[in-house]
């Protein structure tokens, strides 16, 4: 059974940093091309992303908002993906998912923030930035 089961929100004063963890269980990920996205969900806004990491070599991706604020990484052992959250701004603040999709390093490339192109959905972790 294919599964993704996001963790690690919470409630951060502007400024700080978080860590979501994305544990992923029931896919092939070191034998077929798999990429891991995050994506979040503000209230009235819609779903939109954030980064996404190639599993099969690691390549990654980001929002332009993101860049360097954000890291996403993988544990191959686990599996497990995580997005490091840094300097986080109360505009941040959303319901945030992990996605998984079956595509080559090459299609991940161009389609990485179409949500609607994502297979499997975790369930979502809220994440508040207020002071």
């Amino acid at each position: 059974q294919v599964q993704l089961v996001e963790s690690g929100g919470g409630l951060v004063q502007p400024g700080g940093s978080l860590r979501l963890s994305c544990a992923a269980s029931g896919f092939r990920l070191g034998v077929d091309h798999y990429a891991i996205g995050w994506f979040r969900q503000a209230p009235g806004k819609e779903r939109e992303g954030v980064a996404c990491i190639q599993w099969s070599d690691g390549s990654t991706y980001y929002a332009d908002s993101e860049k360097g604020r954000f890291a996403v990484s993988r544990d191959n052992a686990k599996p497990t993906v995580y997005l490091e959250m840094n300097n986080l701004k109360p505009e941040d603040t959303a319901v945030y998912y992990c996605a998984a999709i079956g595509a080559s390093p090459a299609a991940t490339a161009h389609n990485w923030a179409r949500s609607y192109l994502y297979d499997y959905w975790g369930q979502g972790t809220q994440v508040t930035v207020s002071s």
